[in-house]
């Protein structure tokens, strides 16, 4: 495969995961801030921003909703909002022709051409249709992608970026709440953001503490959006991308390395070791997931830099 392709694929996949995981973590802030007149928007959403890696502008004074989802959602000029994330997607998309599906250019694509009539829409009645929109777009691309690619090595790289994605989002989430108490509703903020909260309730019955909900998280085999299983994830993509016999000792390449030390390091995690090295944990990951991005630049795109999300970490 040209490594202009897979570079393009790889970026999709990063680009659509970070506009749904965006859109997720929006909508339950922005539900939180309207329904309970106890938060404080202004510290929540300037939390939020960490979160994301975002800067608040210069001269930025009091965050409210209206203000945080221009910034977050709809800015063009913060390379990690929705709106941008959704058109270098539907770019890189439109420069791999060659290599992705009919249907999955035309999602993107009309997706692109409705983000601004979805966007005016949004500013009159109130984000939460917005913020559907690209979740049920995200979601829409996802499963035409199951279906009209060959699982061949474009397939590979798309999984590899959207699982990367992912891995640094559900770190960025938990990172935001180490220090909060066990009981803190903060938790549930957290499942609900990652798209996890019903799962988790089915998983331990709706028992609910800091402990379980980290465990679920970080650790859970089965859930798609454990830190874990896109971890490997990832690892099973760029070991099938290899495709060379095994080496006698040692790791074939870096991005691999990482991966695979990542993965083992969380697998024969003790559960209850978790929570008092949580912190040192995190930014290990959210480490491995900066590191992870350059190997794979290096070995497959060559020349192309790796686009961090943000150069201050979370924490």
């Amino acid at each position: 495969m040209l490594a202009r392709n897979a570079e393009s694929l790889y970026w999709i996949g990063r680009y659509v995961e970070r506009a749904d995981d965006t859109a997720r973590i929006l909508d339950v802030s922005v539900h939180q801030l309207l329904e309970d007149a106890t938060v404080d928007p202004d510290a929540t959403s300037r939390q939020l921003l960490t979160v994301l890696g975002i800067t608040p502008p210069e001269g930025a004074e009091q965050f409210d909703v209206w203000s945080l989802t221009e910034l977050v959602a709809y800015n063009k000029d913060n390379p990690s909002s929705i709106v941008s994330s959704v058109n270098s997607a539907r770019e890189n998309t439109r420069g791999a022709r060659e290599v992705v599906s009919t249907e999955m250019w035309e999602c993107l694509n009309a997706m692109w051409n409705a983000v601004a009539e979805r966007e005016t829409y949004a500013r009159t009645m109130g984000p939460h249709a917005f913020f559907s929109f690209v979740e049920e777009r995200a979601a829409m691309f996802a499963g035409l992608a199951d279906s009209t690619m060959s699982r061949d090595d474009g397939w590979r790289f798309l999984v590899l970026g959207r699982s990367v994605e992912r891995v640094d989002m559900i770190v960025r989430l938990l990172l935001a709440r180490v220090g909060d108490k066990a009981s803190s509703p903060g938790w549930v903020t957290v499942l609900r953001s990652a798209g996890a909260h019903d799962t988790y309730l089915r998983t331990y019955r709706g028992a609910l503490d800091a402990s379980r909900v980290v465990q679920f998280l970080l650790l859970d085999r089965l859930f798609p959006r454990s830190v874990f299983h896109a971890l490997r994830q990832a690892e099973s993509c760029l070991e099938q991308l290899e495709n060379q016999p095994s080496v006698r000792v040692g790791a074939r390449a870096e991005a691999l390395r990482l991966l695979g030390k990542a993965r083992s390091d969380l697998e024969f995690l003790r559960p209850h070791d978790l929570l008092p090295d949580l912190p040192k944990r995190l930014s290990a990951l959210q480490k491995t997931v900066r590191d992870v991005g350059e190997a794979v630049s290096t070995q497959y795109f060559h020349v192309s830099p790796w686009v961090a999300w943000t150069n201050t970490e979370v924490g």
